[in-house]
């Protein structure tokens, strides 16, 4: 699987700058992503903060450990 540009710390950033009302394809045109990448970011990210994304991150790879 391709390596994303982005972190996530960056993608959250990039979410809540929507959420505070910029325009989606302005913010994607600014970062330089596609709108179907923001929107599955939003699938996937949304509500989450960045400590909540080092907690998930840490339980997955708790996961694959164990298994």
């Amino acid at each position: 699987m391709k390596k994303s540009r982005f972190s996530e710390s960056q993608i959250v950033a990039i979410l809540k700058e929507v959420e505070l009302g910029a325009k989606v394809g302005e913010t994607c045109r600014k970062h330089g992503i596609s709108e179907p990448t923001y929107y599955k970011w939003k699938n996937q990210y949304s509500g989450m903060t960045v400590p909540h994304l080092a907690q998930l991150r840490e339980l997955q790879e708790e996961n694959a450990r164990l298994k």
